[in-house]
């Protein structure tokens, strides 16, 4: 069974920190990628940030970089994302997500099969 759960979303104002925690079950976790997307009101979802279990990899979007920190605790079964400077525009549900292979690239919500429930993230000016 997979099982992926997110915690750690709330209210911040801009400038502020929050780290989101992904616990997921051990197949999830051991899984080729996972990652992390938000939706905003009325948007698409977009991508965020992904960490590869293989060689631990990273990628992430530009409008994140610098700023956001993923990163995974085997012990635990758990992927975080550490979110600093953060800004009004990254309000939005966040997402994780897994997947066993890739079929375009990281960044497409359409190659994870398997998602959380979300996290809200609110960032006040």
């Amino acid at each position: 069974q997979v099982q992926l759960v997110e915690s750690g979303g709330g209210l911040v104002q801009a400038g502020g920190s929050l780290r989101l925690s992904c616990a997921a079950s051990e197949r999830a976790f051991n899984m080729y990628v996972m990652a992390w997307f938000r939706q905003a009101p009325g948007k698409e979802r977009d991508f965020v940030s992904a960490l590869y279990s293989s060689d631990g990899n990273t990628n992430y979007a530009v409008s994140v970089k610098g700023r956001f920190t993923i990163s995974r605790y085997s012990a635990k079964n758990t992927m975080y994302l550490q979110m600093n400077s953060l800004r009004p525009e990254d309000t939005g549900v966040y997402y994780c997500a897994a997947a066993e292979y890739l079929s375009r690239g990281s960044a497409y919500p359409s190659d994870y099969r398997y998602w959380g429930q979300g996290t809200q993230v609110t960032v006040s000016s």
